[in-house]
């Protein structure tokens, strides 16, 4: 088969989870399969820029070609929610699957479309939303999932809010779940590393550690008000670190921290490097992601795979991923969450064995695993 992946969520400057799902999926996908030919398809406006792209994208390309088209993406993608301007005219009619993971797949593609779609975060939950994603979604899933031959989704938590929208197209969901990096998330084998993360992120001493977009839909004011019900029963409490880059409508959150003095304890960091998750991760007293909507819920995971002990909500699939090897809270209790970090903090045999059975059940959740789930999906 060729196959064709489009590139849009790899180029940007700093990657979200959507581009490190692609990346998991698709790398090995083609290292399992090399009778196929595989292709990173984008746009690129003039081949000087084709290079930038490339150079973002090269660490992931051993086995996958990149195919450029040379136009404007942003245009043809904001045309083509109006105008049905045909995909085929700059890709050609070489390819026997393109897969778009990002939701939106453009009309007239040449040969199957797959598209995944994580979430229905903008239904569920739109004041959460920016209001040019919702616009996106609103003008362009509906049709991209009519013209999609299949439609792939993280979990079955997520395969049941599509269909809770979208019934008719039941037939053609299918889950793949994602995945971990293995190799890269793991028990830090380079300790020296995690007080040098730490110091160019501004941390001292134990922490608590949320690592994700910086946005309401992640519950860290629930997660800050809890903290300070913590603080209040611990003295010297571990701070709170806050890492990853801002989402939307995050100024709430840096509010809420004023709100409750926690300014001194509570520590936003910038956008956190791929080289630096690691040892940020393994020198985590615990993962805490109370999130109140997830498709799938990839940083607990990574942290399970690090052997730190997580904290997650009951709410959307982070059960379903988490099983029985974390702390689960109730999402709507600040109470609840801060028991839940208290347990944490005092209960050193629970760390111990969150670590033990939460790296095992990470070992379950490869990106060898999910890519030979979606190759199926293409075969099929």
């Amino acid at each position: 088969m060729n196959i064709s992946f489009d590139a849009l969520p790899l180029i940007s400057g700093n990657m979200t989870g959507i581009g490190w799902c692609e990346v998991g999926q698709t790398t090995a996908m083609a290292r399992l399969h090399p009778e196929d030919n595989f292709y990173y398809s984008f746009f690129s406006r003039k081949a000087s820029e084709d290079h930038i792209k490339i150079e973002r994208m090269e660490r992931f390309m051993q086995d996958i070609k990149p195919k450029a088209a040379h136009f404007s993406g942003l245009a043809y993608r904001t045309v083509s929610n109006f105008i049905p301007v045909p995909y085929k005219l700059f890709f050609g009619k070489d390819i026997d699957v393109t897969h778009f993971f990002n939701y939106i797949a453009p009309p007239g593609v040449h040969g199957k479309t797959v598209i995944t779609v994580h979430d229905m975060v903008y239904k569920a939950f739109p004041e959460t939303v920016r209001s040019r994603t919702k616009m996106m979604l609103n003008t362009g899933l509906k049709r991209s999932m009519r013209q999609a031959d299949i439609i792939v989704t993280d979990s079955e938590f997520s395969k049941s809010e599509i269909l809770k929208y979208f019934p008719k197209h039941a037939e053609k969901i299918r889950v793949v779940y994602c995945g971990v990096d293995l190799e890269k998330f793991k028990p830090c084998d380079t300790p020296e590393r995690i007080p040098e993360v730490k110091r160019s992120l501004g941390i001292e001493g134990d922490y608590f550690l949320y690592l994700g977009t910086i946005e309401p839909r992640k519950n860290l004011e629930r997660l800050i008000s809890a903290y300070h019900i913590f603080t209040q029963r611990i003295k010297d409490a571990p701070k709170l670190v806050l890492a990853g880059g801002k989402g939307w409508l995050y100024d709430s959150i840096f509010q809420k921290v004023a709100d409750l003095k926690l300014s001194d304890k509570v520590i936003f960091t910038k956008y956190v490097p791929s080289e630096d998750m690691n040892p940020l991760m393994c020198g985590a007293l615990a993962f805490v992601f109370p999130s109140i909507y997830e498709g799938f819920g990839m940083p607990p995971l990574e942290a399970m795979a690090c052997g730190v002990p997580v904290l997650v909500s009951n709410a959307a699939s982070l059960p379903e991923v988490v099983g029985d090897c974390g702390v689960i809270c109730d999402a709507y209790s600040e109470e609840n969450i801060a028991n839940g970090l208290y347990n944490l903090y005092t209960d050193t045999a629970l760390r111990a064995d969150l670590s033990i059975r939460g790296r095992k059940r990470a070992e379950g959740f490869s990106w060898d695993r999910s890519a030979e789930m979606l190759y199926k999906v293409y075969k099929e």
